[in-house]
């Protein structure tokens, strides 16, 4: 699978009206929401920080585009998905096809080692410099970016059997107690508790943020 693909595309048929909660990846959905015998809806996802529950109703037939990691969206492409929705992996893989040192730095961001400064010593500029060039993109600061792809990662071996500790450990937490704190804010739920939510789990492990090419997360 490449590492570059630009969006991974999902849909889901409401039969009746369902509640499924949302936790952060780091992504955005462009999401094509037709009703029975009814108009089209186009819309653009947030970035999310917490847990967020939502809700589908019966009939609608939902089709997304899950962006990758911090791609950055025009109106003028929601426009054009808007007018041509048939069209709409088209104008995505042409928008979005293109790699770029934003994405690199994101990447890098996400290694398990990572941290604002030395990647912005890398990219050969300083924090706020790095800082104010995402904000230029209206996209979170670079630690979100960090923070988050910790927490994912520690998340994605919740499925082994190493001890908590371990985990805390190899994914660069000062101890088991801060990866917990971690878990809890991003995903609402303890390590513990995710280790015994399978469908949860799952969910975690999706292509997103430092899983994008939808391998199993690790720290190597």
């Amino acid at each position: 699978m490449n590492m570059h693909r630009p969006f991974h595309r999902w849909s889901h048929q409401s039969h009746k009206t369902e509640r499924h909660m949302v936790f952060p990846d780091g992504c955005r959905d462009v999401l094509i929401a037709q009703k029975t015998d009814g108009p089209i809806e186009v819309t653009l996802t947030n970035f999310d920080f917490t847990p967020r529950m939502v809700m589908t109703h019966s009939g609608v037939q939902m089709t997304g585009y899950r962006l990758r990691p911090g791609a950055v969206v025009f109106p003028k492409t929601l426009e054009a998905i808007t007018r041509n929705p048939c069209q709409a992996e088209a104008i995505l893989t042409s928008t979005f096809g293109a790699w770029n040192d934003l994405d690199d730095t994101i990447m890098a961001l996400t290694a398990p080692d990572a941290s604002v400064q030395t990647v912005a010593r890398h990219a050969g500029v300083s924090i706020r410099t790095l800082q104010r060039q995402f904000l230029a993109q209206h996209l979170p600061a670079p630690d979100f970016w960090r923070l988050l792809a910790r927490a994912r990662r520690a998340a994605g071996m919740l499925v082994r059997s190493e001890p908590l500790a371990e985990i805390a450990s190899a994914c660069g937490f000062s101890d088991q107690a801060h990866m917990s704190r971690d878990l809890l804010r991003w995903f609402g739920c303890s390590p513990a508790q995710l280790r015994r939510n399978a469908s949860v789990l799952d969910l975690l492990r999706q292509p997103a943020l430092g899983n994008w090419t939808g391998e199993q997360i690790s720290t190597r």
